[in-house]
């Protein structure tokens, strides 16, 4: 029962056989086969057919809220075994806003170091999407901006606070400011990160109080792609204090601090998991680590 309910949490994300089928390595026939016997054991129509896909029936929808849950508690299930029976193995999927990805290495090394056998896959996502496929069961865990959403039906474990810098050229004479307010930046050249990332909500919500109208001339969901113009020295970029930390190392860039009432106290960024008593093994661990090096 359990692998036919994986077979269908993965339909249901796919929303193609073809595509489901691969994601988990079968046949698309031992796939359809499945999803028929699935139907035939709960004697419900699960899925709406024809020369492809077509959604769920409602019947359908009540299946998936629950496999998702029994599929979780499955794998829970497995990995305290595996515990039990010795050190800590498995894959840890993290999600992280790009903005925070200069610090999950703080995070994941004394885990590995602690626990070598534990695996870590680290994707760049943004914040809806890291709560959407923590849900879907894609994702283990995410860092993440601790808004409402991210604390609803979830355990949240604070991290830091974001605070801003603006990002210009060595060559820039700003570069040389020891701070500059946002009130300051409605007449610079800005290239930012684009309106789907939280981050910019966040940048534009700062310019916004200070009187200044967002608006940039480059816009990229690519951090390397902003210091890349940055870099020519036409324009200038907001980031995270502890992403610009990265750039100004190599010489070519200067981050200024950027002072204003609302922004002094920072945006914070935490570890997001789902809800669950008890956390598994991999993610107790990694929630233990995580409450140490919170600042």
């Amino acid at each position: 029962m359990i692998d036919k309910l994986e077979m269908f949490i993965a339909l249901v994300r796919e929303r193609h056989f073809g595509r489901a089928a691969e994601s988990i390595g079968v046949t698309q026939p031992t796939l359809s086969s499945a999803i028929r016997q699935l139907e035939d054991q709960l004697n419900v129509q699960l899925v709406h057919r024809g020369s492809r896909f077509q959604g769920l029936t409602p019947e359908g929808e009540r299946v998936h809220a629950l496999a998702l849950r029994i599929v979780g508690d499955m794998r829970a299930l497995r990995e305290e075994m595996r515990a039990v029976r010795s050190d800590l193995e498995g894959t840890l999927r993290i999600g992280v806003v790009p903005t925070a990805l200069p610090m999950v290495a703080d995070l994941v090394s004394p885990y590995a170091l602690r626990h070598p056998r534990v695996r870590f896959q680290i994707l760049s996502r943004t914040s809806a999407e890291i709560l959407e496929q923590m849900d879907r069961l894609d994702l283990d865990a995410g860092i993440t901006y601790l808004d409402a959403d991210a604390r609803r039906r979830r355990t949240v474990l604070p991290l830091y606070a974001e605070r801003y810098r603006l990002l210009v050229s060595v060559s820039d004479p700003l570069a040389a400011r020891d701070r500059i307010g946002w009130h300051e930046l409605g007449g610079e050249q800005l290239c930012l990160l684009t309106p789907d990332m939280q981050n910019r909500a966040i940048v534009d919500r700062h310019l916004a109080a200070a009187g200044v109208t967002p608006k940039a001339q480059v816009e990229s969901n690519s951090i390397i792609a902003l210091v890349a113009h940055v870099i020519t020295g036409k324009w200038a970029s907001v980031v995270p204090e502890k992403l610009a930390g990265m750039f100004v190392s190599a010489g070519a860039i200067a981050a200024v601090p950027i002072s204003g009432d609302s922004a002094d106290a920072g945006e914070p960024i935490g570890l997001v998991m789902v809800q669950r008593e008890p956390l598994t093994p991999l993610l107790a661990t990694l929630s233990e680590v995580a409450r140490q090096l919170a600042v």
